[in-house]
């Protein structure tokens, strides 16, 4: 009996492992050697040890009652709240590659446990992220949509913003309660304040990092899924190649399509020099051999074109006189001048006719 009872003297108490586990956890934070160095890695592993131990005795106390509400929990206890999300900190913290999506899923189911407490007490007003499965349902309905939900993105922002603006004035509050609290000469009322600042500024932080977690949770499964498929492709590619072929109705058109492209050749080098000399155009040293009936038809040509060209200077030659008369004879003038003269003389015509008409008339 008196050595059990020793043995419980011994142990660290709850406050002690809330505290040190704490302090450890802002070492980690601040601290400005690599994550994954030894030092950094075994205040990791000593911090996520306490946190466990202080969990373990958080459960058999049993502080938390889904029975209470936030005003029925002491102030001084308001502060083991936030023993999950510790435990999510410090396990992002980890650095191990090959358990990298272990860490971070087990990292998000603590920061989830904390959320879903603080709502559950009404600490502050916040959406609780979606479960895996339900994320995972929605990532795939968005990539079958053609066009993103714009007014989703725009409320994820507003939100973002809101949280950012949340954070700075919890930040201010506690940086001017820290100094009472700490010592000891706050009174109740503050020392409440002080701890439901430090909830609600976990709340946020717990929110940034499950939404960090998924975005890097899909892509480490989207690198196994292309890991997996060039496996696959690797060994496709070990086969041995196939000869190329085309789909085809009948044997004509197997014959006008060929083997499809690339085709395979369809003659021999031996069968285009046998069918070139049958025609007669078999070269010989570099120079091509031209036929008769080639050279006829060579000259023909030349001289259509020929025709063609004087044809077309003659016709040519035409069209810029017209242009030029045109450009110095306005439209109607020739009509003008004819009439302008009918004019002028019109009288002296009129008299003649008359004076006609009059003799033959007398006579």
């Amino acid at each position: 009996m008196m050595a059990a009872a020793e043995d419980e003297l011994l142990l660290p108490r709850l406050p002690e492992l809330f505290e040190s586990s704490k302090q450890l956890l802002e070492e980690v934070e601040v601290a400005t050697e690599p994550t994954g160095s030894r030092l950094i890695q075994d205040k990791v592993f000593k911090g996520l040890d306490l946190l466990e131990k202080a969990a373990e005795m958080l459960s058999q106390l049993d502080l938390f009652s889904r029975n209470d509400d936030l005003e029925e929990i002491a102030s001084t206890d308001l502060k083991y709240l936030m023993v999950p999300a510790f435990q999510g900190a410090l396990g992002m913290k980890q650095v191990n590659p090959s358990k990298r999506l272990e860490h971070l899923q087990w990292a998000r189911e603590h920061f989830l446990n904390y959320l879903t407490q603080c709502q559950y007490y009404h600490v502050a007003q916040f959406e609780l992220p979606r479960n895996k499965n339900n994320s995972a349902e929605n990532n795939t309905a968005n990539c079958s949509m053609a066009y993103p939900n714009l007014v989703a993105m725009a409320s994820q922002r507003q939100a973002k913003i809101e949280r950012y603006k949340q954070k700075k004035e919890v930040e201010h509050r506690l940086s001017t309660l820290k100094s009472a609290v700490e010592s000891g000469q706050a009174d109740d009322e503050r020392v409440r304040e002080y701890y439901l600042l430090h909830l609600r500024r976990w709340i946020g932080i717990s929110l940034e990092e499950i939404e960090s977690i998924d975005q890097e949770i899909k892509i480490l499964k989207e690198k196994d899924s292309s890991k997996e498929a060039s496996t696959s492709h690797s060994s496709l590619q070990d086969r041995p190649p196939r000869k190329p072929f085309i789909l085809t109705r009948n044997v004509t058109q197997a014959k006008v399509f060929g083997a499809g492209y690339p085709s395979l050749a369809t003659m021999t080098v031996n069968d285009w020099y046998e069918q070139h000399r049958r025609y007669g155009a078999l070269p010989d040293r570099g120079i091509a051999q031209t036929t008769p009936a080639f050279k006829r038809a060579a000259q023909h040509q030349k001289d259509q074109e020929q025709k063609e060209e004087e044809d077309d200077d003659g016709t040519l030659y035409r069209a810029r006189e017209w242009d030029d008369w045109k450009d110095t004879h306005p439209r109607g003038y020739g009509n003008r001048q004819n009439m302008g003269v009918l004019a002028r003389g019109g009288g002296v015509t009129i008299k003649r006719i008359v004076a006609a008409v009059m003799i033959d008339s007398s006579n």
